[in-house]
This record gives structure tokens, sequence and C-alpha cells, in this order.
């Protein structure tokens, strides 16, 4: 299970702005122009996506306005690689690619409605760079490294054959926008809250629709498809969540293991995890190459145990990189069922241990906590989950790779005896969302929404919000979690794949709120960093209530359910306000939030109550009232004015570089 961030960031004005600048004496070096200056570097980013270019304008840090050797990043995961730089000049091939961005800049507006709304679609999202330089690594280290990043682009193609956009790319129109969000999108839907419900934004004439291939075509011809499987009495076989389902002739289905259905994409992951570990020559990485021959193995066989046991086995202490490779989450898929293929690969980032020495002594009185706000049936029980470990992600593929925003936290595996035990593990994500440009835009949409003196309350450091990482992970191995059967059925069939979905990360973002005063009554985190971190899960929950409640398809928004449903509960309990005719703390804006922050305790201890009596009684009523009520009203929750806010700033779209 995952905490994700949809952090917005400002993106300047289309128009190029140039600043006057002092007249130089005639034939002075100076005053000749310096190239590459014509585009601003929002622009030059914008308009790289719009092309489908691997380029990106890392900084001007110069300040001169121009783009400089250093100053550029060649990106993966697109069909071209770039060679834009050798360091010390910018190569021919760079020259080319800057006179096509100046075209495109240029050029009048596409004339065909289907294309403009691809490039609205596309400009939503602030091309954001995740680059890692490896340069002073060995050399076996490097051949590593490569080795992997083969490994994510056959995560990429087996899982663009899984969510069915591989049988659709082959369709796509010529133009580069097109191209561009398939790319991004991971398909032809448009995702951007404007644009993702009109059926005409599609990267392919004519919108087709992706057919996921983990289920049969036929039967995803009704809307009620997931309904009609889980309704079936071979319901547990055929919704596990490493099968495929297909049909075999005369009305009958079969569950068809992934290494069976995906054998050859499977086998390539499996060579490319071993050629990785024999890479890996490092005495001390031997957990690590452990993972790594045990990961080939399930890929052989669609036996995940053995790579779960060896990856739970990987600590801060005893390797330097995070690696975890297979299927895992269920968002993807339209029934929250089949696990989805994944790769994430990272640096371990050892600020981890302050937290873990914090933390771990009480891991037992908040399990407790939550167990008495659940009530019965559930019962307290022993846990002994890792806390989470922080790792610098180097590049995501697959399942992980989303258009706008990503994952900051996780806590895997979700299924097996690993998970069940408690031995699994939680990371949190800590160099995404923390550039200037992204900081700065998250206080310009908290200032927004919100009045002056609860403004005062929101901090533009990091500590806050990764706390509140840290605890909405570790509430994923609290109180009714994994292993939890409730009349002998899991929440999944309680409740049904999508709704048990949103209810576990209800419950995870639940504990991030209510854990905090247990923390802050032992003394483990002052009363300042507390009223922050509330502050900052309200505005987090703003920015995903600002995404929409549904995709374009109407499948549910997990977190934006689970942020309405929070922001609905804390109005209900006056812990917030909303005054449609109070100022904004930015000065402009009419209608904002206030939050009292005395009441917040109570009203966090009683969501708590509210959500895990939920999970604990399997109680399908209580849980449609929450939808009902915060997610499909907006009697308590103003979805409109926090959409309108926080959509003025385009999202960041994560690209990734690795050096060399």
């Amino acid at each position: 299970m995952k905490r994700a961030a949809v952090l917005a960031v400002a993106l300047v004005a289309c128009k190029t702005r140039h600043e006057p600048q002092p007249r130089e004496p005639e034939g002075s070096a100076s005053a000749v122009k310096k190239p590459f200056g014509e585009l601003s570097r929002a622009d030059f980013n914008r308009l790289a996506v719009r092309e489908n270019l691997p380029v990106y304008w890392i900084a001007d840090t110069n300040q001169d306005g121009a783009i400089d050797a250093d100053e550029v990043a060649a990106l993966l995961f697109y069909p071209t690689t770039g060679h834009w730089s050798d360091g010390h000049a910018l190569t021919p091939d760079f020259g080319r690619a800057y006179d096509q961005l100046v075209a495109a800049a240029k050029a009048p507006p596409p004339s065909d409605p289907r294309i403009a709304l691809v490039i609205r679609d596309l400009d939503a999202g602030r091309p954001t760079l995740v680059r890692t330089d490896f340069t002073a690594l060995s050399e076996d280290d490097r051949a590593f490294v490569k080795h992997m990043r083969r490994v994510a682009d056959q995560i990429d193609t087996l899982y663009a054959n899984q969510n069915g956009a591989a049988a659709l790319e082959g369709t796509l129109p010529p133009d580069a926008p097109s191209h561009s969000l398939f790319r991004r999108n991971r398909g032809p839907r448009c995702v951007a809250p404007a644009t993702e419900h009109d059926p005409a934004c599609s990267a392919i004439p004519g919108a087709p629709r992706p057919i996921v291939d983990v289920y049969p075509a036929e039967l995803q011809a009704s809307d009620t498809f997931c309904k009609t499987l889980e309704a079936r009495k071979d319901a547990t076989a055929l919704l596990g969540p490493f099968t495929a389902v297909r049909d075999a002739g005369g009305g009958k289905l079969e569950a068809v293991p992934y290494a069976v259905a995906y054998k050859d994409d499977m086998e390539g992951i499996a060579s490319e995890l071993e050629a990785a570990a024999a890479a890996m020559k490092d005495p001390a990485e031997a957990p690590l190459v452990t993972y790594l021959h045990a990961a080939a193995a399930s890929f052989r066989s669609n036996d995940w145990t053995p790579a779960d046991e060896a990856w739970a086995k990987m600590t801060v202490d005893n390797s330097k990189w995070y690696v975890r490779v297979g299927p895992d989450e269920v968002y993807w898929d339209p029934c929250a069922h089949k696990a989805g293929f994944h790769l994430t690969f990272a640096r371990i980032n050892q600020g981890s241990r302050a937290w873990q020495g914090k933390l771990v002594p009480v891991q037992q009185d908040m399990e407790a906590a939550i167990a008495a706000r659940a009530g019965a049936p559930y019962k307290a029980r022993k846990v002994t989950f890792h806390l989470p470990d922080f790792i610098d992600i180097v590049l995501n593929a697959g399942n992980d790779r989303e258009p706008l925003g990503a994952t900051i936290g996780e806590s895997l595996p979700n299924w097996g005896p690993v998970a069940d035990q408690g031995r699994g593990r939680t990371v949190a994500m800590v160099n995404l969302f923390r550039d200037p440009d992204s900081l700065a835009a998250r206080h310009a949409q908290a200032a927004s929404v919100l009045d002056a003196a609860s403004m005062k309350l929101y901090a533009d450091t990091t500590e806050p919000g990764l706390l509140a990482t840290i605890l909405h992970e570790a509430t994923h191995n609290l109180g009714p979690a994994h292993e939890y059967k409730v009349g002998g059925k899991t929440d999944t069939e309680v409740f049904g794949g999508p709704i048990a979905s949103v209810l576990e990360e209800l419950k995870a973002q639940t504990g991030a709120l209510f854990l905090l005063e247990l923390l802050r009554a032992k003394g483990i985190i002052s009363d300042e960093l507390a009223r922050q971190s509330y502050v900052d899960s309200i505005v987090w929950a703003f920015g995903h209530i600002s995404l929409g409640m549904y995709t374009g398809s109407h499948e549910r928004k997990t977190y934006g359910n689970v942020a309405a449903i929070q922001i609905g509960f804390l109005i209900d309990h006056g812990a917030l306000t909303w005054d449609p005719a109070a100022a904004a703390a930015n000065g402009s804006d009419h209608g904002a939030f206030a939050i009292h922050a005395d009441k917040l305790v109570a009203a966090c201890d009683d969501m708590m109550k509210t959500v895990a009596g939920i999970k604990a009684r399997g109680d399908t009523a209580a849980a449609a009232a929450l939808f009902a009520k915060y997610v499909d009203s907006d009697a308590v929750v103003p979805h409109r004015p926090i959409a309108e806010r926080f959509l003025r700033f385009p999202k960041a779209s994560f690209v990734y570089a690795v050096v060399p």
C-alpha cells in the first residue's frame, strides 16, 4: 500500500519575457548575443514535453538566461535518446532540438481540436527532474546500474502489455504531442483534472478505451464486469493478484499465472536481474544479490514468497541500494484486484535512523491505541513491522511511474506470509517534491485556501509532511490490516476491491493525523511539529480533492476519496470551517478555511474510531454513508473552490536522468 502526493508547481507564462540589458560597447565580447537564450526555462521544458524530446533544462545556474553545456540533462523513458552535451559544449543535436522548440513556440495553435486537448493535458504537468549522478561509483557498481536500467525498460514493456497500452500503440497518429501524451500517461487517456472527463481528449483519434489484458476483452464491454466477476462462486480463484483471467471456452474462465500469461517478458526480466546480480561484486551487498536472484526465480515461478523473504532481509544496515521489482499494487486495475508490475530503484538514505529510533519503542502503543478505537471484534495484536526506511529515488518504472505526481510512501508486500507476519518493509521517498519550485507553489496553494491565521501554522519545511508519510505507512501495519478478516472474509470480499482500497488508505492517512497526539503526549515530537503536521496533511488533502473523485472512466480516485472524507469529517467536527466571504491568506482570493487547532485532537480521535471501526466490523452501510456524504456530494466539502485554487498550478510530472 502506498501514500501518494500530487504537488503543484508554478509555470511561467507562455510568452517569453525579455529583460532589458545594459548596452555594451560595440565590439565587446559580451555584446555578442549568446545562443540558446530565446526561450525561458519553463517554456523550454514545457515545449520539450509537447515535442516528445528527451531533453531538460536543469537550472539557469549562472543566471544568464540561456542554456549552457552543464545545465542540460538527457532523459530516460523516451522513444529516442539524446546526446545534448559533451560536458563542455552543447552538441549539434541540441542545436537542432532547440530550433525545433523555438519553431513550436512560434507555431499557431493547432487546428485539430483533439491535438489542442492533448496539448492542454500535457501542459497540466510541469516536468520535474529526478537526476542521479553515478560518476563517483566503482565500475562494477555502474555496471549494476546499467542492468537495472535495462530491467526498468523491460518492466515498462510488461506493464504496457498488462494495462492494455501496448495493444493500442500501433494506432497512434504521427503528431509529436499525441506520442508524448501516450508515453507520459502510459496509454491514450488524458489524465489532468481539466481534460480527463472530456471524451474527445485522447492520444488516438476516436478515443479508444484501453482494454486491460488481465481480463477477457468481451467481459470489459460491460461497465459492471468487476461486480460480475466478484459475484461468481469461483471469484477467489479468478481474482487472485498474480494471475490473468482468460476465456477457456464454453463460457468458462480460468486464472492463468502471470509467469505463463507473460512468459517471454518475465523470462527476459529474470535474465536481466541475474545479470545485475552478477555485476554486483561488492561483498557487502550479499543481501541485495540474494534478493535479485530470488526475484528472478519468482518471475519464472510466479511464487513471490521467496522474493519477499529475501527482500525483507534487506535493511539500511546491510545495503546502500533499494530495489523492489515485481507485481504489487492494484490501483491501476479497474477492479482493484490484479497486481501491477513495477520497479522502484533507489539509494538508501540514512536519515531514517533517527525516526526509527524514536518510533520503534512505541509501535505496540500505536497498535493498542488504534485497536481501542476500532473496537470489537478487532483485538490488539503484537506488531513487528519495520518503520520507514528513507530512500532517494533513482528511477521508477512500470506501475510506479505516474503521469502526474508520485508515490511518497509505500508498505509492501500486500499479500503472503511476509505481510501477514508484519515482516514487510516500509519506505518514504524523501527526494521527491523537494525542489524549490514545488515548495514555493505548494505555499501559494495553501495561501489561496487558508485564512491568514491558519496560514501561520503552515511550515515551508519538509519535516511535517515526512512525518505524515511515516505515520501513514506505519498505520498500514496497525489495526485491521492485511491479514484481518471479519466473518471469515477479507476487506476486499466484504467491500469490493475499489472501496476496500479507499478504506485501507483512509485508515492509513487517518493514522497520520490520529497518532500525532500520541507522539506529542509522549514527548517524541514537539507541539509545534504536531501542529505543522496536522496542517500539512490538510493541505495534502486539498491537493487531492482538487484532482476530483473519479477518473475519466469513472473509477474511484483512491486518494481523492480519502481526502474528501477527511476534510468533510474535520468540517463536521468543527476543526475546520469554510467561510465563503473570508479573505484567503494570499490577499486576493475570497472564501477561506480556518483551522481550529484546539479541536483537531478530538476530531481525529473520532475519525479513527469511525474509520477503523468500519474496517473492524465490515460495516458496508457506514462506509457507504461516508462516500455519499463527503465524496459524492458538495453539501459539506466545497469541492469546486478547492479545485479552482489548486488547479491554477500545473502538477509535478517527474522525468528521470542518470549520469553517466
